[in-house]
């Protein structure tokens, strides 16, 4: 069964803050079910936690003494603000990150079928199919939009 995940825009993901070690990422959310280091992009290299039960993939920086820095999550029971983002359609994601003052976005539509709406200063990406949502990617937020996000 897929855990409620609560998604924090440049906070991090349920109580796991962006910068956590490995170690409080497994009390936090146990031992993933799949682990891979991503080396094949020079100067980028990345461990990868996989939790595919509960719908998530945890990402930590090697470069940054393998802190959490990054999550992505297919688990439709997911929260963001306390709605059910899977629920959501692409204008109503739009509107309720306008709610939260966060306004500038762009989408684009892949050749592969897939579209991405982004929202830059909340360093966060939904991906959809069809016309629906299918996952998001966030991160930690770059230094010049972390004090927009946290405010929040």
């Amino acid at each position: 069964m897929k855990s409620k995940l609560e998604i924090k825009p440049g906070v991090g993901l349920s109580s796991l803050l962006f910068g956590a070690s490995m170690e409080e990422a497994e009390k936090k959310f146990g031992k993933p079910e799949d682990a891979q280091l991503i080396d094949d992009i020079e100067e980028f290299q990345t461990t990868v936690w996989h939790y595919w039960e509960s719908g998530f993939t945890l990402f930590f920086d090697e470069q940054n003494n393998k802190l959490f820095n990054c999550a992505e999550i297919d688990n439709e029971e997911a929260q963001l603000w306390g709605k059910k983002v899977f629920e959501l359609k692409e204008k109503q994601i739009i509107d309720l990150f306008r709610e939260n003052g966060i306004t500038l976005y762009e989408s684009e539509q892949h050749d592969w079928g897939e579209k991405r709406l982004s929202f830059d200063e909340a360093n966060i990406d939904f991906y959809f199919e069809k016309n629906r949502l299918v996952s998001i990617n966030f991160c930690k937020p770059l230094l010049n939009a972390q004090v927009l996000i946290l405010k929040n």
